[in-house]
């Protein structure tokens, strides 16, 4: 079997085939832990940005495990392909309660269903899918660990100058309907696990970066673009999207009764204004810049993830380099901004 091995790293990734290749070839670290993990796999919510290469990761770094990706599955191709690597595919939708108590009882769930984009367009929706949902996993899952993707927007802004929110950070009140309804996901889940002495965690991703999505995409196209890059939260962590789901799925190795909080993403608290000018000289042209820089940002320390897991394998300098020949060769995006610069909470 390869495994991930940095001085191995493409200078950049050719089409988007080239780039899940890599993003899914699992590590040396992650294919030992994947053996240490008792059971089966079963990721619910397996269909949107991150899902589809978390789930092909777990299934490269554990052949031999029973990988099963559950989602409405809106996009066929995304169930194809899936089921071309050897994920076995369920169709459901996780706000019917019965659909899922149907649902194989395997000991390791991967939550990754949630709603962010058009929040504010249907602020029902988005705590029915990010509170409810929660609800019946936690319901009827008791015996499984759960690992459950959150989100950093829990947490209040925070000084750009003191390494972020640790765990320990106090959640509330964070702004806006999505935020609120991420950290009602998390009381939810907390409630059943420490109602059922259900092993879990959570957690609390900053900015994953795949390519075609991400805040160093926004910020290139924008530079490449001359479009005005806007300063009002003027830092950010982010971490490359191969290593977020290692350390999500290495995370069923750490889960805690009742569940916690462990934040995920990179070390470096990146300051948008340099990221932009970098990319800058690589496209060489001068960044057009908008707005104040604030003194506070959505951050996050990783000190507890890096003690678990290691430092993250692919370097800020290295993202900002693939993005750069990515955006630069006018390949692929998802045409889903971050808004990253939104400092309402509102999406």
């Amino acid at each position: 079997m390869s495994f991930l091995v940095p001085a191995e790293f493409p200078k950049g990734f050719s089409n988007e085939e080239a780039l899940e290749e890599f993003m899914t070839l699992p590590s040396q670290a992650l294919v030992e832990d994947m053996k240490s993990v008792a059971g089966d796999l079963m990721i619910l919510g397996v269909g949107g940005k991150m899902g589809p290469t978390l789930a092909r990761l777990a299934k490269r770094a554990a052949p031999e495990k029973r990988v099963v990706g559950v989602s409405r599955f809106s996009v066929p191709e995304v169930r194809n392909k899936l089921e071309a690597i050897g994920v076995e595919t369920i169709a459901c939708d996780l706000l019917d309660r019965e659909a899922v108590r149907r649902l194989p009882g395997l000991p390791n769930i991967i939550f990754m269903a949630g709603r962010k984009f058009g929040t504010s367009a249907n602020q029902a929706l988005t705590w029915a899918m990010n509170t409810h949902v929660p609800a019946i996993v936690g319901e009827v899952f008791q015996e499984a660990r759960i690992v459950c993707f959150s989100t950093a927007c829990v947490y209040p802004y925070v000084s750009v100058l003191h390494q972020g929110a640790t765990e320990h950070t106090p959640a509330l009140p964070p702004p806006g309907e999505y935020a609120n309804s991420c950290l009602g996901r998390e009381r939810i889940l907390e409630y059943f696990s420490d109602r059922h002495g259900t092993p879990g965690r959570l957690i609390r991703l900053s900015y994953a970066i795949d390519m075609r999505y991400g805040v160093l995409h926004d910020v290139a196209r924008k530079v490449l673009a001359g479009e005005a890059i806007d300063l009002t939260v003027g830092h950010a962590n982010v971490i490359w999207q191969g290593d977020a789901n290692a350390q999500a799925l290495r995370s069923l190795l750490h889960c805690t009764t009742p569940t916690t909080p462990l934040n995920v993403s990179g070390p470096e608290v990146m300051s948008i204004h340099a990221t932009a000018t970098e990319f800058g000289r690589l496209f060489g042209r001068d960044p057009v810049f908008g707005g104040t820089e604030g003194g506070e940002a959505w951050l996050v320390n990783t000190g507890l993830a890096a003690g678990l897991f290691g430092y993250p394998l692919v370097s800020a300098q290295t993202m900002i380099a693939w993005t750069a020949d990515w955006i630069g060769n006018s390949r692929g995006s998802l045409n889903l901004d971050t808004h990253y610069e939104a400092h309402d909470g509102n999406f």
